[in-house]
């Protein structure tokens, strides 16, 4: 079985998540790292593992799939209509996914590992909600092509916490007023920002995907075993 192969690996419930474990390994040597994979609008628990593989091919993966549908599109939370967010619903939907992670911890023994939000589009913004109301959730995020998530009454509790903003400058969604607006927030609760900007939309290019292998080894390769 290959790592982009998740025809055999099993998809199962977990607080409330269908979603797939890979354990450290199975593609290179172990890092000591878990990557979180949080898919976009009608992507599934199988949908970033290639490119998990792509930016640590040794990690374990945890791939939740999002408990919201829209017309039949999975999704992790909620919205109002596009670009518009149903924040209520999104810091509910945060808090069970804090829930998950808590509960994939024990289950899969990931105490002592860096476990690392990697997330596209609706993926990066429910990570965002995750950084901001349970940053104890995370050791550091990846948010591919993100928009903020809502406007925090305090800011979040990040010190150090590394995260990465990837953006697109032609991507409708996340335009350049709002990504300052992300890093700012994120900066403002002692996170440190790494932004990474690539000549495209909302779709993801070579570039995000060197930008954010080259950023995971930087900030976590140090904690290899």
């Amino acid at each position: 079985m290959t790592r982009d192969d998740p025809g055999p690996v099993p998809a199962k419930p977990l607080a409330g998540f269908t979603h797939r474990f890979i354990p450290a390994g199975s593609g290179g040597p172990d890092p000591g790292l878990t990557l979180l994979l949080l898919h976009g609008t009608g992507g599934d628990e199988n949908d970033l593992l290639q490119l998990g593989s792509m930016l640590s091919p040794g990690a374990a993966f945890l791939s939740p799939r999002g408990r919201v549908l829209e017309s039949g599109m999975p999704r992790f939370f909620r919205r109002v209509r596009e670009g518009v967010f149903d924040v209520p619903d999104l810091k509910a939907r945060a808090a069970e996914l804090a829930a998950f992670v808590t509960e994939a911890r024990t289950t899969y023994s990931l105490a002592g590992r860096a476990l690392v939000a990697v997330g596209f589009s609706n993926g990066a913004n429910i990570a965002g909600g995750l950084l901001i109301a349970h940053p104890g959730a995370l050791d550091g995020a990846a948010l591919l092509r993100p928009m903020v998530p809502y406007e925090p009454e305090m800011p979040p509790r990040l010190s150090g916490v590394p995260v990465l903003i990837a953006a697109g400058d032609s991507d409708p969604y996340g335009g350049v007023e709002a990504i300052r607006r992300l890093e700012a927030i994120l900066e403002g609760g002692g996170a440190r920002v790494t932004v990474h900007r690539e000549r495209a939309g909302h779709n993801l290019t070579q570039g995000d995907v060197t930008a954010a292998r080259e950023w995971l080894e930087k900030e976590f390769g140090k904690r290899k075993s």
